[in-house]
């Protein structure tokens, strides 16, 4: 018998990088926003392994895969929702919803908490990012108060009914930011004051403002991305714009999808914010 879990897609707005020895303790601080799409994962009975994802690769679920060191055989199907690569937490979203679903369908009695150590320590493992995986287990606008895994790091939510658009132009490699000494330095000593900012005040109107800053102030968004949320943010009817952290992408955030129809925005694209979290179906 088959069954599936369903992660939803994560945007960082701004963020501070945490080093630790321990993995488990590794990751991020900051605030971000769910989305509706993100990746479901279908576990079925098979003869053999089988693995089929409609884009990208295996390179997550390998990890996965090699973390829990299972010698079953089933056949796992990946709906990946979203552009991989381009700041919407895929890779976290692939290896947290495949846990979860193997965890139901080998029946290996993890708790939710474990199932997403195993999927944080994948995420670490590949450079992929940081901490999108604990805040994939919140709703809403989710600001990561402590770095880590599910379990060792802490997350607030909070639930908004706001619309979100989003136009990617394309992937950053997160590893040759996140690895990067001079970059690590410039990024947690923004990051951390806009962190501190938000966890006094922590609204929507504070969250747009404090990404569009870190995001100059970084000096990550590129000159493609700049026009665009420039753009947006000239606009009365958007509450603000900025750029999803690590990624070519811009998103935007509006009281409703009309905001978003009459634009000269070629792709893009309209979602709304995630106020469920994770669905088992």
């Amino acid at each position: 018998m088959s069954n599936s879990f369903f992660v939803p897609g994560h945007i960082t707005g701004f963020f501070t990088i945490e080093n630790h020895d321990v993995i488990l303790k590794r990751g991020s601080c900051g605030a971000g926003f769910l989305l509706t799409k993100g990746v479901r994962t279908t576990i079925s009975p098979s003869d053999e392994l089988k693995i089929d994802v409609n884009q990208g690769d295996s390179t997550v679920i390998d990890a996965v895969l090699r973390i829990l060191e299972t010698d079953s055989d089933f056949k796992i199907v990946q709906d990946i929702q979203l552009p991989i690569g381009a700041g919407f937490g895929t890779s976290a979203a692939s290896a947290l919803s495949l846990t979860l679903a193997l965890n139901e369908f080998l029946d290996l009695g993890y708790s939710e908490e474990l199932c997403g150590q195993i999927a944080h320590m994948a995420e670490v493992n590949l450079g992929a990012g940081l901490g999108d995986v604990i805040a994939q287990t919140g709703k809403g606008l989710v600001l990561r108060v402590a770095p880590g895994a599910p379990g060792i790091g802490e997350i607030k939510s909070f639930e908004h009914d706001v619309c979100i658009a989003w136009k990617t132009f394309g992937g950053i490699e997160t590893s040759s930011i996140i690895q990067d000494p001079r970059r690590q330095q410039v990024i947690y000593d923004v990051g951390l004051k806009y962190l501190e900012y938000f966890e006094e005040k922590p609204s929507m109107r504070n969250f747009l403002d404090f990404s569009y800053n870190f995001s100059h102030e970084t000096k990550l968004v590129s000159d493609e991305v700049k026009k665009l949320i420039d753009y947006l943010n000239s606009r009365p009817d958007i509450l603000g714009s900025s750029m999803a952290m690590l990624g070519n992408t811009v998103f935007a955030i509006a009281q409703n999808e009309d905001a978003f129809k009459n634009l000269e925005v070629e792709g893009l694209h309209i979602d709304k914010l995630n106020n469920v979290g994770i669905v088992h179906d």
